[in-house]
């Protein structure tokens, strides 16, 4: 009897354990960004490809060659080898309580110069850019960065030194000589 023992309890505890699970994952479901109504997760903030601003697209000119493009726009995300003539940059930004962005900046060539670019309506410029992904401060946790008048007066004066600096004579030193005169 002692052997068969172990060998009931193991499958009816697994069997217990397993029924439970099925339970508590329907109690902790996930609604909308809250687990229970109560946490939010930790989301991961996900950037990928080009950052194009209104002023980058600006500079790209019809007629400019794919190596000068490069050099304004950057490397493009996407270049097919079926499509020579299109080059593909994608931007997408996924951030916690932000909508999913994403834009993308069709360079179509022809040849090695290019043709035009499809650019979309909602592109930022750069201060536009800035200001959408930089952490927002409240004005209490900005540091002072000046102080008025009233407080460079409060301020100590340095102690005076005695000594002016024209006063002060350089020390004579004397060194022996590079070569010897053997």
């Amino acid at each position: 009897m002692r052997t068969r023992l172990p060998t009931v309890l193991i499958p009816l505890a697994l069997g217990l354990t397993l029924s439970g699970c099925s339970n508590l994952s329907s109690f902790a479901s996930v609604s909308g960004d809250k687990v229970m109504g109560l946490v939010t997760p930790y989301r991961v903030e996900i950037v990928q490809g080009n950052v194009l601003t209104k002023e980058q697209v600006e500079r790209a000119k019809p007629g400019m060659t794919r190596e000068q493009v490069r050099d304004v726009l950057g490397t493009p995300l996407l270049t097919d080898i079926f499509h020579t003539d299109r080059w593909d940059y994608t931007f997408t930004i996924r951030r916690q309580g932000t909508p999913f962005e994403q834009r993308k900046v069709v360079a179509w060539f022809e040849g090695d110069t290019l043709k035009k670019l499809d650019v979309p309506d909602n592109l930022p410029t750069e201060r536009e850019f800035i200001a959408a992904i930089a952490p927002k401060f409240s004005a209490r946790s900005a540091p002072k960065l000046e102080l008025s008048e009233s407080e460079v007066k409060a301020l100590p004066l340095p102690p005076k030194v005695e000594q002016e600096a024209s006063d002060i004579k350089p020390e004579q030193r004397s060194f022996p000589p590079l070569e010897s005169g053997e």
